[in-house]
């Protein structure tokens, strides 16, 4: 007898490789969650708040209540999720906004992180609570005005005076700057490159918001700037000495931008293809034309490839097995794959694709600042360069 093979399920055009299932139930519940906040309290006022150049910092305590802050660390009112389950968070937040992703991004990643990892009991009971819960927010100070890619050349600099250390030096596009309670700032000392604590209205900090920005517009991103601060002996993060320090931060801040990104790409792909299927021209949906369906095909490609890459490495680091070079590796070629994305949703957008009605521009500006922050797409290639020639290329 002839028994009549199971029907297989056609490709979504959402999800073409079916990467949902692999996912467990834990990880697409949360990404459920994850979407109905961003839907209900941000997707309906992030073009205002782009266009004004606002972020509203109440929204840390919804991160918060969410669990969504420090979520890959445990205790202290983290919530320990995996790894991969941090990523499909960063994947829906970036699918609103980088600006909101990077908002989590610094705070769980670039600040909350080397505390927990760097930190004494006593800092660690001191901050972390308070920023899991979004009561408190967190800056990473690395970066400096003549010191980007080159971190080992940074200007700023502390020297012990007693029992304190006296701070003195700027950074440079800060994310959170200018509305952080405390800011983890790297520098030079005597011992090598330390990180210290430093908490707003220390005398001697000030922080300058950056203003006229086109990118991350839904943002706070600022320069600090260190004159004679003063700070107590228990300011610095007791755990590392030298540059392993800020590197492995940004690291993790690495791994959530590769996952990002692809929410990024994902919007700016659903947006051209909605647009496609309902916009006519000669008599039709422009979705008919072959050029147009080229470029939507080439999205398919790209973001589901991008997809497996995150995925891919999210399983590696949550087995303990993720390199850091692999960690270049995804945010090379994702962020470089949504920004192509981005690029080609707005030519099938023509004309409303620049307008904020939109979301394909507000995107693809973005992905300009995501491409060059936490290692420019340049210092990608040659970590990865160097991994596979064993020669480094840097100077």
């Amino acid at each position: 007898m002839l028994t009549e093979a199971p029907r297989i399920p056609a490709p979504t055009a959402s999800d073409y490789l079916d990467i949902d299932s692999l996912l467990s139930d834990e990880e697409r519940a949360m990404r459920t969650s994850v979407r109905k906040m961003l839907d209900d309290l941000i997707e309906p006022n992030i073009a205002e708040w782009f266009e004004s150049g606002t972020f509203p910092v109440g929204l840390a305590r919804e991160f918060g209540a969410l669990g969504l802050l420090g979520m890959h660390l445990t205790g202290y009112g983290c919530a320990g999720t995996s790894a991969t389950a941090y990523g499909i968070a960063c994947r829906e937040l970036e699918a609103t906004d980088s600006g909101v992703r990077s908002f989590v991004s610094v705070q769980g990643s670039l600040a909350m992180f080397p505390i927990w990892a760097y930190g004494d009991e006593d800092q660690k009971q001191r901050w972390l609570p308070a920023m899991a819960a979004g009561e408190a927010i967190g800056c990473f100070g690395l970066t400096e005005p003549d010191s980007g890619s080159d971190p080992g050349r940074m200007r700023t600099n502390a020297r012990r005076d007693g029992d304190d250390w006296i701070l003195n030096g700027s950074k440079m596009w800060i994310t959170n700057g200018g509305v952080a309670d405390v800011a983890v700032v790297w520098a030079r000392t005597d011992e090598g490159i330390r990180g210290f604590l430093v908490e707003r209205g220390t005398k001697g900090f000030t922080t300058n918001d950056i203003h006229r920005k086109l990118s991350l517009r839904a943002s706070v991103t600022s320069e600090l700037v260190f004159t004679d601060c003063r700070l107590p002996g228990d300011a610095v993060l007791p755990g590392v000495v030298g540059l392993r320090g800020p590197l492995s931060c940004l690291n993790e801040a690495r791994f959530g931008i590769l996952w990002g990104v692809n929410g990024a790409a994902r919007t700016c792909y659903q947006t051209a293809l909605d647009y496609a299927t309902s916009r006519e021209q000669f008599g039709g949906p422009i979705a008919r034309f072959q050029l147009t369906q080229k470029k939507l095909v080439e999205m398919v490609l790209d973001i589901n490839k991008a997809d497996l890459v995150a995925l891919h490495l999210g399983r590696l680091k949550d087995a303990g097995r993720l390199h850091p070079s692999q960690v270049s590796f995804g945010k090379l070629n994702n962020v470089r794959t949504a920004l192509q994305v981005a690029r080609e949703a707005r030519t099938i957008l023509g004309a409303n694709g620049i307008t904020l009605e939109y979301p394909v521009l507000r995107h693809m500006n973005n992905l300009e600042s995501v491409l060059t922050y936490e290692g420019t797409s340049e210092i990608h290639t040659l970590v990865i360069g160097q991994e596979i020639t064993g020669l480094a290329a840097f100077e």
